[in-house]
């Protein structure tokens, strides 16, 4: 490559920019006069000279321990230019035929010497201390190992550290103490050294140190006779050891038998925690092999509790990431010692606690990450399948909670949030009831002995107690409440002491505890103590943070009320309110079968106190410390929080509600049961009635939505609510008074005519479904209905998919009807009560609502074949039959009365309203209904041209009955007629003349009608043709 091709391969590599001309040239002379060679020598002779070194040695075994990764450990940088350029020195020097010394003050050169001898290091330290017995070259070897880990440490040189370190945990023989000597002991004497002087730079080295230590004071154990811990966490290890016991029938030393697994393992020279649960016939040992053992173990005498523990109690002087390795590390060992099977120990697991303890001052930062890590082992251990095992971590967990709990919690720091969440991932996860007991007796214990102290723990504390709300058992739920009893009674203050949504941890806690299928009590006195939140709520007697904050807008207080008892949406307060109401509301929902799978379990409960306290409970705590909110946030409450609880009772609707006002969602009926009992409902409305008309000043916006709740109890299918829904909505419109304005009563008398109009679609299409069925006798002329009448009935008529359906059909017949004449007469009782108070305008939505209930009816009636169809049903299943005739009768008879008692008392409306144009239209009707009962075809339905035919046929006794019936109907619109004054009735009279000559002319009309109608042409028709 030329000069000028370098330069130009070069360009742009400054950040963008050309490195100057004169710099690149200078580069390329030098390159050019000391060419970049490989090494010439070649490596393959010196790696073979090397494998064979080390097989002499016997330090494959040890060098296959760690990872060879010297070529990615060379050093770099600035020091790899250092000791290039040193080489380089060598190189040139060593031509020379005279020696010199060079003096280097630079330690990075450290590193390159120990990359170059740390392997012969090795193997010289290794096979001498491995084969000689003389002390002090044995103890010069420890020394070495010392000095080599120490450099290989400190230089980060991982590789070469892990090696020298494994080396020596090897030279203890700790694992096989029968063949342990004085240089043995003086190697773990060594290990401990280490652990004390190099313990910030072992990192992953840690854990070959804290097995040494764990074995260490596994072999003190056994040499001072003393139980293992398995005695302790199972029955079966017991009764092994006793079993293995007598079979060796050796003798014991010092305080216990040393003829056990564990000991019978470790005196063959394997590791104690084997496999193997039984002493088998190749396995035993010699009485010299135990003789040697007992021998060796007085050597570890030298090693005292002190030093052990001193490992552990220096931890605290450990810099932050040697402290986390460390934890790490001594996690790893205890879960390995727990997770033997026939041996497990707890030594790891109470030194966890102790270094814990030991490190509770470190920064937050540092601790987090402490935790994070011993978090994730308790939640491991305390899942264990080992119920012993999981006891004990659990335990050593509360020891741990104690000790930070006796520490005040700096502001902002939700450390104790942090450490109580094993606590909880564990009771939701555990399937041990002795686990979860256990859990709610620690937490219980904690809480109650600490409770000044408790701050961020709250959450956690709530989230435990929910947990064990939902348990299966009932001992632990019981437990749980006793515990949640005493905290809400006495020490409910500290509860929000540091964060404000503590509260909705304790409110959904309590909402839980409603749900117990154990104890009626228990829910009940949940439901109670949500009332007792919200009074200490109201009274002020929650201490919140001062740094939380609440979003919202400035609002009007209610009148009455002083600044001093007013709260607005930006008091810290009012953040309470939300969550509490909104919270019981999933209780309600709960119920009602329409919040999720887990909460549609109370629907089915028996217990309607349980129900109705729910309720009683919402509705008083609005009441109680409704005056303390404002406009806005009652809003809030009633579109969020009142309306939904209403949603399973309501029918569909299309009501127009003002922007900005809210209504309950519009959800089908339901003919499953699924509405609210006739108690319930009851309670429902008059709680709602009297929260409404208590603040009706503070809440009037939403009177279209309050009466639409209750016109939704009027559709119920069930007759109960239906019933409530009426009584409600005229106790609501009694109460209030003359305190609704004109458009208020206009809004309600709206909500009643959608309610009748709105479900008439729905009928008529199930109505319809009868076409569907066939019926042979049943045919669409009026002779055939009247002939089969009167025909005996038989089930061959119907197959039983016919009869499901028109069984099906009659129920709603019935039930559509029943809610209609329920519509007519909450609108009669509230003209009857407040006609005073309604204006033209009202008066006339009265009027649409009665015609078009009137006009419905007679529409009903005349779907004659499919009545007939639903009569022969009834008569096959045992049925009533729908009372069609009734419902035209009365809803005609309902609007005669209604516009005859305005055209008597009303006399400011008929400007607006013409009254006697809406009479003749009703009265027309009636006398055509009349007249198509009776068998004349009247000229309302016919040509001037036509003939009108003469009935000759009987009467079946089912239009008797029929005829009777509507003969009261008659005689009241003849009545009606009669009563308009004498040039109204000239001027109406043309078109109703011809219906009261078909009334003459009929064979079938009752004497008491043609007594009436008589005496109508007498006084009102007579003198019109006189004159």
């Amino acid at each position: 490559m030329t000069k000028a091709d370098f330069i130009r391969n070069n360009r742009g590599i400054d950040d963008g920019k050309d490195l100057p001309e004169e710099y690149l040239g200078a580069l390329y002379d030098q390159i050019v006069k000391n060419e970049i060679k490989m090494n010439a020598d070649s490596s393959a002779p010196q790696s073979k000279q090397a494998n064979s070194f080390n097989r002499l040695l016997g330090l494959d075994g040890i060098l296959n321990l760690v990872n060879w990764k010297q070529n990615e450990e060379k050093a770099v940088g600035a020091n790899g230019l250092l000791i290039r350029h040193i080489q380089e020195q060598f190189k040139s020097n060593s031509r020379k035929s005279e020696s010199a010394y060079h003096v280097v003050t630079d330690v990075a050169i450290l590193r390159f010497m120990v990359e170059v001898c740390w392997g012969p290091m090795l193997a010289a330290f290794s096979v001498t201390l491995d084969q000689s017995v003389d002390r002090v070259a044995t103890s010069l070897c420890l020394h070495g190992f010392r000095h080599a880990v120490h450099v290989t440490a400190v230089m980060g040189m991982q590789t070469q550290r892990d090696a020298f370190v494994t080396s020596v945990a090897k030279f203890t023989y700790l694992h096989c103490a029968g063949d342990m000597k004085q240089k043995n002991v003086d190697a773990v004497k060594a290990i401990i050294s280490i652990a004390i002087e190099d313990g910030d730079h072992l990192q992953e080295a840690w854990e070959h140190i804290l097995t040494c230590l764990s074995r260490i004071e596994h072999l003190q154990l056994l040499g001072e006779g003393a139980p293992s811990d398995a005695t302790f966490f199972s029955s079966s290890s017991l009764e092994t050891e006793e079993k293995a016991s007598k079979t060796l029938g050796f003798s014991s030393f010092k305080k216990g038998t040393l003829q056990n697994p564990a000991m019978a393992a470790v005196v063959r020279g394997s590791s104690y925690d084997s496999t193997s649960v039984g002493v088998k016939a190749s396995a035993l040992v010699t009485p010299e092999q135990i003789n040697n053992f007992i021998s060796n173990l007085n050597l570890l005498d030298q090693i005292g509790n002190f030093e052990l523990n001193h490992v552990f109690a220096h931890s605290q002087r450990l810099n932050g990431e040697a402290i986390v390795a460390f934890v790490k590390a001594l996690c790893k060992v205890s879960i390995s010692e727990l997770q033997s099977p026939t041996d497990p120990r707890v030594f790891g697991l109470t030194k966890i606690v102790e270094i814990a303890h030991y490190n509770m001052n470190r920064i937050r930062l540092v601790w987090s990450r402490i935790w994070n890590v011993l978090s994730d082992f308790f939640v491991s251990v305390g899942l264990s399948e080992n119920l012993s095992v999981a006891i004990f971590a659990m335990d050593s967990l509360r020891q741990l909670a104690m000790k930070f709990l006796e520490r005040e919690e700096l502001a902002n720091y939700n450390f104790q949030n942090e450490f109580l969440r094993p606590f909880v991932i564990v009771m939701r996860k555990s399937n041990s009831t002795e686990i979860r007991e256990l859990i709610v007796r620690c937490i219980s214990q904690m809480v109650l002995s600490r409770v000044s102290n408790v701050k961020s723990g709250w959450k956690s504390v709530f989230m435990v107690f929910t947990a064990a709300a939902a348990d299966e058992r009932k001992n632990i739920v019981l437990l749980a409440f006793e515990t949640m009893e005493k905290i809400v009674r006495e020490f409910f203050p500290y509860i929000t002491e540091t964060e404000t949504m503590t509260f909705t941890d304790c409110v959904r806690c309590l909402l839980t505890f409603t749900n117990s299928r154990f104890n009626s009590d228990v829910s009940l006195n949940a439901i109670a103590f949500l009332r007792f939140c919200a009074v200490r709520l109201a009274d002020g007697g929650l201490v919140c943070n001062k740094n939380s904050t609440v979003d919202g807008s400035s609002v009007v207080v209610a009148n009455g009320v002083s600044d001093v008892q007013a709260l607005t949406d930006n008091d810290d307060h009012v953040s309470f309110w939300d969550p509490l109401l909104s919270e019981l509301l999933i209780a309600l929902l709960l119920m009602l079968d329409v919040a999720n799978q887990w909460l549609s379990k109370l629907t089915s409960d028996p217990r309607s106190a349980i129900r109705k306290s729910s309720l009683e409970v919402l509705f008083n705590i609005l009441k109680d410390h409704g005056h303390l909110f404002s406009c806005t946030f009652w809003n809030n409450i009633f579109c969020s929080v009142i309306f939904p609880i209403y949603n399973s009772v309501s029918g569909k609707r299309d009501t127009n509600l003002p922007e900005g006002h809210c209504s309950p969602s519009s959800v089908s009926v339901h003919t499953d049961g699924s509405t609210w009992d006739s108690e319930t409902s009851s309670v429902a409305a008059e709680c709602l009635i009297d929260l409404f008309v208590t603040f009706f000043d503070m809440v009037r916006s939403q009177l279209p939505g309050v009466v639409s709740v209750l016109t939704g109890f009027i559709r119920s299918p069930v007759q109960g609510p239906a019933s409530t829904g009426v009584a409600g909505l005229v106790r609501l419109t009694g109460d209030l008074g003359n305190r609704l304005s004109e458009e208020e009563w206009k809004q309600i008398f709206l909500c009643l005519k959608d309610t009748s109009t709105s479900t008439v679609p729905g009928f008529m299409k199930v109505l319809r479904t009868m076409n569907n069925v066939e019926v042979p006798k049943i045919s669409q002329s009026s002779a055939d209905l009247e002939r089969s009448s009167d025909h005996d009935l038989t089930n061959d008529e119907f197959d039983d998919d016919n009869l499901q359906t028109a069984t099906y059909v009659v129920s709603r017949t019935k039930n559509h009807i029943a809610m209609q004449l329920l519509i007519l007469q909450v609108a009669t009782d509230l003209y009857k009560k407040h006609q005073q108070s309604l204006s033209a305008a009202n008066i006339k939505v009265l009027i649409e609502l009665y015609s078009s209930i009137a006009l419905h009816a007679r529409q009903l009636n005349r779907e004659s074949i499919l009545l007939k169809k639903l009569q022969k049903a009834c008569s096959i299943l045992e049925l009533s039959a729908p009372p069609a005739v009734h419902f035209e009768n009365e809803s005609f008879q309902n609007i005669l009365n209604f516009l005859q008692s305005l055209h008597v008392d009303h006399h400011s409306v008929h400007d607006e309203i013409d009254l006697e144009q809406e009479l003749i239209v009703v009265c027309e009707n009636v006398l055509d209904i009349y007249l198509n009962c009776a068998g004349s075809v009247s000229a309302f339905h016919k040509s001037d041209t036509q003939q009108v035919p003469r009935r000759k046929l009987p009467l079946s006794s089912a239009k008797k009955e029929e005829i009777a019936a509507r003969t009261s109907l008659v005689i009241s619109a003849l009545q009606g007629l009669a009563s308009l004054e004498k040039d109204s009735f000239r001027r109406y009279i043309p078109r109703f003349f011809h219906l009261l000559v078909d009334l003459v002319r009929s064979e079938h009309t009752s004497g008491e009608v043609q007594l009436v109608l008589s005496n109508m042409f007498r006084s009102s028709v007579g003198p019109i043709i006189m004159e």
